[in-house]
C-alpha cells in the first residue's frame, strides 16, 4: 500500500504527460466535484477539450474557480499535465493567495506506456511527438520542483505504486475543532514562573513537581485544560521553568500551546542561527543553558513543533499569539503564521520606536471567538469577540486567564516589576492607529478626556459640535496645534466703592486654598499667543522651511505668513542667544505669553465698535451739554441733568482714552513670553515662576526688538506689608494705563484639600474695565449689578481647559501620537463653546 497523505483543505496538482493515467487516477480517488480539469474547461470556454487555442482562456476559467473553492474551503484537485514550473508556479500562487497548503502527485509513467495509451485515445490523443517532448520536460523540471513550495511531492513511478495508492486526507495540525473544553486561557508568562504556579492554583489546577521540587504538571479535577497563548519565556526570571512545566502539560495532555514571537526567535537561538539578543533573550538562553544536559535541544524541538493557531470547539474559539483575522482561520501559510506570531504591522514605528500594529480586532466580524495576546494592555476588554490576555504581568501588570466557555477572567497581579515595558500600557479599548491619523470619533459627541494624574474632564455634544466648527474652519494644521491656553477666571467683586475688580479679591482666593506663595505678574496690553519653535520640522511632520507657528488662544493664524515667518526668525535668533536650547537640552519649545499691540488682533473691534461707539457717544454728549448749558443760562433748572449728561461725557471721553492705548503698528510688534511650556521630553508646569519669568528676561534681552519683559512682585500673604505694596503697584500701574495684574500661586501648579488650585486669578484696572463693561459701568446702580456675577462656573471651565492644556503639553512633550494631542486641544476649545455669564 502506498500511503499519500493530503491536507482536508488544500490544492492537489496533478503532474503528469498526457497518457500517464492522470484523469484515471482523479476519478478513483477523488469526487467529481474535487477535480478541475484543464480539458473540461477548454470544453466550456470552446466548446473542443482539444482545441489548444484556447488553453489560456481556459485556465483563466480555472484559476477562478480553483480559487473559489479553495475560498470556501474545499479540496481541489488540479487534473492537468502540470509540467512546466511555469504552470504550476501560477497554481501555487492560487494557493497562497488563499493561504492553503500545495501538493503534487507526479505519475512519472514510462515513455512507452503513455505512448501506447494515447494511442488508444481516439480523437482525444495527442501527436507521439507531443508526447515525447512533454516527458522530456517533465524529467528536466522534477529535480526543482520540491523548491517551487509544495508541502509535499508524491512520486508515482510504475503501474504498480498507482494501483497501490491510497490517498488519506488528514487534519491540518491547526483544526482542533473536536476539542471542546472547557479551558483557561492563559495570557502571556514571560518567565513568571511564580505567578503562573499561583494563577493555576486560583484557577483550581493541582501542581505536580518533579524530585528536584521544580513543577513539572498541573492537573484540573474537573478535567478542565490550559491553553497558553504563547511568549513562555524572555524578560521575567525563570523561563526555563515555565518551559518546563509547560512542556510537561503540554506531554500529558493537560494543555496547548501555541507560538509567540520570543518562541520563534528562541527556537532561531537554540539552533545557532544569528539572532539579536534583545528582548530578554540573552537571559533565557543564560537560564537554559544552566539547566541539565539536553534541556535546551528539548525545548528547542518543542518551540518548533507548536503550530501558528489552534481552531477549537467546532470553530467558536481560535487562539492565536497576536489574534488572527477571519480569513486566515484554519488556514495555512507563511503569512497566516507571520500574521499569528507577530500581528499586522504598518511598517512605521512609533515614537518609542517600535511597530505600530494594525488594529485588526478593531474591524473583526468573525464567528469565532479569538483570544491572543503580545500587545500588553491594562486590562482585558471585549472587542468584536476577541480578547487580548496579556496584561502585562512581566511589567508589574497581572497574569491572565480567560475561563472558556464562560468568558470569566481570572487574575493573579505580578509579585514585582521585572522589567520595563518598551511603551506604557494602554488599555486595548481606545482604537490604535497611525501616530499622525486623525478621527472624527475622537472630537464627536459626548467626550471623556482623561488627564494622567490630573483627573478627567466631560465634553457634551453641544459643546463638542461647536468646536468642531471652529476647528475646521479657522484654526492652524493641526500637527503644530499643540496646545491652547485655558481662559483666566476674574477675582471674585469687589465690595471696595467705586470697584468693580480689587487685588484683595484674588488674594483671598488663594489664602482660602492654602497657598501663600504667590507672584503678581503684569497683565500685558495685548493679545494672548502661543508660540511654537523647532529646529527640526520633522519633529511636527512639517515642511523643511518650517520654524513653528504663532497662534491665538482659539488656534487661529495670528499674522499674514510672511510676517510670522519674520518673527519667528528673530524669536530663532534670541533662544540661541540666550543659550535655551543646550539648556533645555531641546530642539523645540512652546512659550505661553502676550503678543503686542493688542490692535494687531483686535484691529476690527476696535475700528468698527469700539471708535465708533465712543465718537457717537462723544459727539452726543458734547452736543448735550451745550445745549442744556445754554439752556441753564437762560435761567432754566437742568442742573441736575447737566451735571449727569457731564458725568456721560466724561466716562465717554474716557472710554476713547481706554481703547487708544491699546492701538499700535506692526512696527511695534512685542511678545512677553511669560512662560516655557513645554519642550522635548518636558514639560514645565512644576517649575516655579521665578523660573519661567528669568527666561523671559533673558529672552528680551537677547532680542529687545521682539521680546518684552514681564513685571512682577513676589507676595507672602503672611505678610501685611507685600500685601499693602502690592496693592500699591497694581494701583499705579493701573492709573498710568496699565491693563491690571494676574495673580498666581508661585510654585504654579498646585493643588488644595477640594481639587486643583487656579493657575491664575486675573485683577483688570478700573479704566479698562471700561472696554469690557461699557462707558458708564462704575455708575453705582451699573456696578451694583455687575457686583451680582458668579465666578464659580468660569473658575471651574478655567480648570478643566488648565488641566487638558498640561496634558496636551506632556503629550507633545514624549512624542505621542496627534490624535492624542489634538483630542485635548480640541477639548480645550470645545469648552470655549459653553456661553457663560456675560458680566465676567
Amino acid at each position: 500500500m502506498n500511503q499519500i497523505q493530503i491536507p482536508k483543505v488544500a490544492l492537489v496538482l496533478l503532474v503528469g504527460v498526457s497518457g500517464s493515467g492522470k484523469s484515471s487516477f482523479a476519478a478513483k480517488h477523488f469526487g467529481d466535484f474535487e477535480v478541475l480539469s484543464s480539458d473540461y474547461f477548454r470544453g466550456l470556454v470552446g466548446n473542443d477539450i482539444t482545441d489548444q487555442s484556447v488553453t489560456p482562456a481556459a485556465f483563466e476559467a480555472l484559476n477562478f474557480v480553483a480559487t473559489k473553492r479553495l475560498e470556501a474551503g474545499l479540496l481541489t484537485v488540479v487534473d492537468a499535465t502540470n509540467i512546466l514550473p511555469s504552470a504550476r508556479q501560477k497554481l501555487v500562487e492560487v494557493a497562497r493567495a488563499q493561504d492553503v497548503l500545495v501538493s503534487a502527485i507526479v505519475l512519472d509513467m514510462p515513455l512507452k506506456l503513455c505512448l501506447e495509451r494515447n494511442a488508444g485515445r481516439g480523437a482525444r490523443s495527442v501527436a507521439s511527438a507531443v508526447i515525447g517532448r512533454q516527458h522530456r520536460q517533465l524529467r528536466k523540471s522534477l529535480r526543482g520542483m520540491r523548491r517551487e513550495g509544495f508541502l509535499r511531492v508524491q512520486m508515482l513511478s510504475s503501474q504498480e505504486e498507482v494501483d497501490s495508492a491510497v490517498i488519506q486526507r488528514h487534519k491540518l495540525l491547526n483544526d482542533f475543532r473536536g476539542e471542546h473544553g472547557p479551558f483557561d486561557v492563559i495570557g502571556d508568562v514571560h518567565g513568571c514562573l511564580d505567578e503562573l504556579l499561583l494563577l493555576l492554583q486560583t484557577l483550581g489546577y493541582a501542581v505536580a513537581s518533579d524530585e528536584a521540587g521544580r513543577a513539572t504538571d498541573a492537573v484540573h479535577p474537573e478535567g478542565r485544560r490550559v491553553i497558553f497563548v504563547g511568549d513562555l519565556v524572555d524578560r521575567g526570571p525563570d523561563s526555563a521553568g515555565v518551559l518546563r512545566l509547560a512542556m510537561g502539560m503540554v506531554g500529558k495532555d493537560h494543555a496547548l500551546c501555541v507560538p509567540g514571537n520570543h518562541e520563534d526567535k528562541l527556537v532561531r537561538g537554540l539552533r545557532g542561527r544569528k539572532v539579536a539578543l534583545t528582548h530578554g533573550l540573552e537571559a533565557t538562553l543564560d537560564q537554559l543553558g544552566g539547566q541539565e544536559e539536553g534541556f535546551g535541544r528539548r525545548v528547542a524541538d518543542f518551540c518548533d513543533r507548536l503550530v501558528s493557531h489552534l481552531v477549537l470547539d467546532d470553530g467558536k474559539l481560535v487562539i492565536a499569539h497576536a489574534g488572527l483575522i477571519q480569513q486566515y482561520q484554519g488556514r495555512a501559510s507563511k503569512r497566516v503564521r507571520a500574521f499569528a506570531l507577530y500581528g499586522q504591522v504598518t511598517g512605521e514605528v512609533d515614537e518609542y520606536g517600535l511597530p505600530v500594529r494594525y488594529a485588526w480586532a478593531n474591524e473583526y466580524r468573525g464567528d469565532a471567538m479569538v483570544l491572543y495576546g503580545h500587545t500588553p494592555v491594562t486590562e482585558v476588554a471585549w472587542i468584536n469577540n476577541t480578547a487580548c490576555l496579556d496584561t502585562g504581568c512581566v511589567f508589574g501588570g497581572a497574569l491572565s486567564a480567560m475561563r472558556y466557555p464562560e468568558r470569566e477572567v481570572i487574575q493573579f497581579p505580578a509579585l514585582k516589576k521585572y522589567c520595563e515595558p518598551g511603551r506604557p500600557l494602554e488599555s486595548p479599548r481606545g482604537p490604535e492607529r497611525k501616530p499622525g491619523a486623525l478621527a472624527m470619533e475622537d472630537v464627536s459627541g459626548s467626550l471623556h478626556l482623561r488627564a494622567e494624574g490630573l483627573g478627567t474632564v466631560r465634553i457634551n455634544d453641544a459643546q463638542a459640535a461647536g468646536a468642531l466648527e471652529t476647528m475646521s474652519r479657522f484654526a492652524i494644521d493641526p500637527r503644530w496645534l499643540c496646545y491652547l491656553p485655558p481662559t483666566m477666571s476674574p477675582a471674585e467683586s469687589s465690595s471696595r466703592p467705586g470697584y468693580l475688580e480689587h487685588p484683595n479679591e484674588a488674594f483671598g482666593y488663594f489664602r482660602r486654598q492654602g497657598v501663600t506663595q504667590l507672584v503678581c505678574e503684569e497683565k500685558h496690553m495685548g493679545s494672548r499667543a502661543v508660540m511654537l519653535l523647532a529646529r527640526n520640522p520633522g519633529r511636527f511632520n512639517a515642511p523643511e522651511a518650517w520654524l513653528g507657528a504663532l497662534h491665538t488662544r482659539t488656534g487661529r493664524q495670528f499674522l499674514k505668513a510672511e510676517d510670522e515667518r519674520r518673527v519667528l526668525l528673530q524669536a530663532h535668533e534670541a533662544v540661541e542667544r540666550a543659550g535655551l536650547w543646550d539648556e533645555l537640552d531641546s530642539d523645540w519649545l512652546i512659550l505661553d505669553g502676550e503678543l503686542m499691540p493688542w490692535s494687531l488682533k483686535a484691529e476690527p473691534l476696535i475700528r468698527d465698535i469700539y471708535a465708533s461707539v465712543g465718537a457717537s457717544a462723544i459727539a452726543a454728549t458734547d452736543a448735550s451739554v451745550a445745549v442744556l448749558e445754554r439752556t441753564a443760562g437762560n435761567g432754566i433748572d437742568v442742573h441736575g441733568l447737566l451735571d449727569r449728561t457731564r458725568t456721560r461725557q466724561s466716562n465717554a471721553k474716557a472710554f476713547r482714552e481706554s481703547y487708544r492705548r491699546y492701538v499700535g503698528s506692526a512696527d511695534e510688534l512685542r511678545f512677553a513670553a511669560f512662560q516655557v511650556l513645554a519642550a522635548e521630553e518636558q514639560s514645565f508646569e512644576t517649575r516655579d515662576h521665578g523660573w519661567h519669568l528669568e527666561i523671559s528676561d533673558r529672552l528680551a534681552a537677547a532680542e529687545p526688538n521682539l521680546f518684552a519683559n514681564t513685571r512682577y512682585l513676589r507676595v507672602d500673604l503672611g505678610q501685611d506689608k507685600e500685601m499693602e505694596a502690592a496693592v500699591r503697584w497694581w494701583e499705579e500701574a493701573t492709573a498710568a494705563g496699565s491693563e491690571g495684574m494676574v495673580v498666581k500661586p508661585w510654585l504654579n501648579l498646585s493643588k488644595a484639600k477640594r481639587g486643583w488650585v487656579q493657575p491664575g486669578i486675573k485683577v483688570r484696572g478700573r479704566e479698562y474695565l471700561r472696554l469690557i463693561y461699557g462707558p458708564d459701568y462704575l455708575e453705582e446702580a451699573n456696578l451694583e449689578r455687575l457686583r451680582q456675577r458668579s465666578t464659580d462656573k468660569k473658575r471651574n471651565r478655567a480648570l478643566q481647559e488648565y488641566i487638558l492644556g498640561l496634558e496636551a503639553l506632556r503629550l507633545t512633550s514624549t512624542g505621542a501620537p496627534l490624535w492624542k494631542i489634538h483630542q485635548m486641544v480640541f477639548g480645550v476649545l470645545a469648552l470655549e463653546s459653553e456661553p457663560l455669564d456675560p458680566r465676567l
